[in-house]
């Protein structure tokens, strides 16, 4: 254990006479511990817009494998398929080709749904500000006056 520490961990100070150093030290180790705090804040918002990211990249992949793999081996056998019901041949090639691309406007609309639910981490944002404005009004506290033989004055 340090002397700074055991002298601020000591029951008869109460912070009145702690030198220039140790108030120092408190100060950077709240600003420390602040800006730790605003890090897992931001951290926290942003996962849960990541997990909403994929989820959204998820859903247009799927979309994107289904268009890929599925076309060639339906189209053809929906196209023979109706052709065998009696309707020629590029007609069930073109309807077949219509629900394809009707059920790849579905997946796209999922995916734009989970991606138009991203958004900026705003209490980090809003937290943030407030602690820029409250270290821009922080002023330095002037030292106590001190007496002809050199004690410090108290000032209620």
């Amino acid at each position: 254990m340090s002397p700074a520490d055991r002298f601020e961990a000591s029951a008869q100070h109460d912070g009145a006479d702690r030198t220039v150093g140790q108030l120092f030290a408190a100060a950077t180790a709240d600003l420390s511990a602040l800006v730790h705090d605003e890090i897992a804040l931001a951290k926290s918002e942003i996962k849960k817009d990541l997990v909403r990211g994929g989820a959204g990249a998820g859903a247009g992949v799927a979309a994107a494998l289904i268009l890929l793999f599925s076309v060639p081996m339906f189209s053809f056998a929906a196209a023979y398929g109706l052709h065998a019901l009696g309707l020629s041949l590029g007609w069930c090639f073109l309807i077949v080709a219509g629900a394809f691309v009707l059920l790849a406007a579905v997946a796209g609309l999922l995916a734009w749904r989970f991606f138009k639910k991203l958004a900026p981490p705003e209490r980090t944002i809003a937290s943030t500000k407030a602690t820029v404005d409250v270290l821009k009004g922080a002023k330095p506290h002037p030292a106590a006056p001190l007496t002809a033989d050199g004690h410090k004055i108290l000032l209620p």
